[in-house]
């Protein structure tokens, strides 16, 4: 390793599919070492994840990264949000954690609306309306099938909560992950006690809420780990508020984050609260807002398409008349949780490619609906989308956003913007400066910008046509057996 410029930092993302580790140099944002280890998730009905794997995916991730990372003087986890961690009185799993693509809680979430006020009460109160992806709905839904996991259960954490846990032996969170759970009150930025009371939650099970800036503890695990005594740990944060840190984001700029799940949001300084529950009210972890619109089906989705067409995620072709929706897991926005995929307008003469490239219009669209939503009124509309994600450099996923959006697209030069943004996170506890602006000083939003085409209107409209047409068949329960 050669030498660093300042302190060294770790900054870690355990996401959906794996836990990757960056150790980066406080003063430059110079990656000096890396890791990564692989998760398990499930499949069929529901999506779950033994949470002892995350540890033992970032113990792996650590060692990979050798000396550099016994040299790091902080660390902070970003992690996937929503996910319903429960633990025993000894601190282990009571079941594999519920993740924020598993749907199942489709019918709590629906009752939960209806008797504690409407949508338009659930957006006031905690900033978003509950879908199935919340973790309140989790909750009620283990409540509701598995009573004797609930009653084993002494602490109830977030996939980044129990991570930082581990690491220091105390129970915190953040306001920017707790506020996607549904039982955090944006307007008063603490727990409700309405609504944990209504779902028969125990207060006295969920984490502290560290604020913006504050030290969460010190690594405490350093047998397993190769941190020294002293090491400090940040508050941590949910992933897209990880990623926002790690592009330094302010107000007004869209991002579009295509991942396993598709994402578009933005910086506020204005307290969002949604009635249509298109947008969920999140806290950044800064002290300012981040309305974000999710989609569950996004890259894992079209490169499915691919693979049953038996073709390369680019081999993508133009064509007019056929639309695919690849709701695959269901969907967030629109609001589809029993929906499956929908495909329309099959002609004797419409290619693979065309079909490929449907799937990319179909996902896109899902996302460019709700950014109006998201932005700010006084947001600039003709600035560039800046694209991030695992799939920010596939040629078609930008020609898609491009030409579904007309507008420029800038792609980021920085990869791994979660972790970067947990680093600046904890950069920002040795220097005292705001994360964000460590990572503007890193220079991390740094890329290409794609100039604007002509906004296809006509593909739009004819998705958003057989969107509405299709509803009903869209929204019925179906049995996959």
């Amino acid at each position: 390793m050669s030498a660093a410029e300042g302190p060294l930092v770790v900054g870690v993302d355990t996401s959906t599919q794996s836990t990757k580790v960056l150790v980066v140099d406080a003063s430059t944002g110079r990656v000096v070492a890396s890791g990564q280890a692989p998760h398990t998730v499930s499949t069929g009905a529901g999506r779950e994840s033994d949470p002892r794997q995350w540890w033992d995916a970032l113990r792996e991730a650590l060692h990979q990264c050798g000396d550099a990372a016994r040299e790091a003087a902080a660390v902070s986890i970003g992690g996937q949000q929503h996910g319903l961690v429960t633990l025993d009185a000894q601190g282990d799993p009571v079941r594999p954690a519920l993740l924020w693509n598993d749907v199942r809680s489709a019918p709590q979430a629906r009752r939960l609306i209806d008797e504690l006020g409407g949508t338009k009460a659930w957006a006031e109160r905690t900033g978003t309306v509950p879908g199935p992806s919340i973790t309140v709905t989790k909750w009620a839904w283990l409540a509701e099938n598995e009573p004797d996991a609930v009653r084993a259960t002494a602490a109830v954490r977030l996939p980044h909560d129990y991570l930082t846990e581990r690491l220091t032996g105390e129970a915190t969170t953040d306001r920017g992950d707790a506020s996607g759970t549904g039982w955090w009150a944006s307007g008063t930025e603490a727990y409700d006690d309405e609504v944990l009371a209504h779902i028969g939650l125990d207060p006295a099970l969920l984490p502290r809420v560290v604020r913006p800036g504050e030290v969460a503890g010190t690594v405490h695990a350093r047998d397993e780990l190769p941190f020294s005594r002293g090491t400090l740990v940040a508050a941590g944060t949910g992933d897209n508020a990880a990623a926002a840190l790690g592009l330094g984001l302010r107000p007004g700029t869209a991002v579009l984050s295509l991942g396993t799940s598709g994402t578009v949001y933005a910086v506020s300084t204005r307290r969002p609260a949604d009635p249509t529950g298109t947008v969920a009210g999140f806290a950044d972890a800064r002290g300012d807002w981040l309305p974000l619109a999710c989609t569950l089906n996004c890259t894992l989705a079209v490169d499915r398409v691919a693979a049953l067409l038996g073709l390369d995620r680019e081999a993508v072709e133009p064509g007019a008349g056929v639309t695919l929706l690849p709701y695959l897991d269901g969907e967030r926005t629109p609001d589809l949780p029993h929906a499956s995929g929908l495909l329309h307008g099959l002609r004797h003469d419409t290619t693979g490619g065309q079909l490929l490239q449907a799937a990319y219009d179909g996902a896109v669209h899902s996302l460019l609906g709700a950014l109006d939503l998201v932005l700010d009124a006084d947001a600039d509309r003709s600035a560039p989308l800046l694209l991030i994600g695992g799939g920010a450099r596939g040629t078609a996923w930008q020609q898609t956003v491009r030409r579904l959006s007309g507008r420029p697209v800038q792609v980021p030069e920085a990869r791994e913007l979660v972790a970067l943004g947990a680093a600046a996170q904890a950069a920002g506890l040795l220097t005292g400066e705001d994360p964000a602006a460590v990572a503007r000083r890193w220079g991390t939003a740094h890329g290409p910008v794609l100039d604007a085409v002509e906004r296809d209107e006509r593909t739009l409209a004819r998705i958003a046509g057989v969107l509405s047409d299709a509803a009903p068949l869209l929204e019925r329960e179906s049995n996959r057996n």
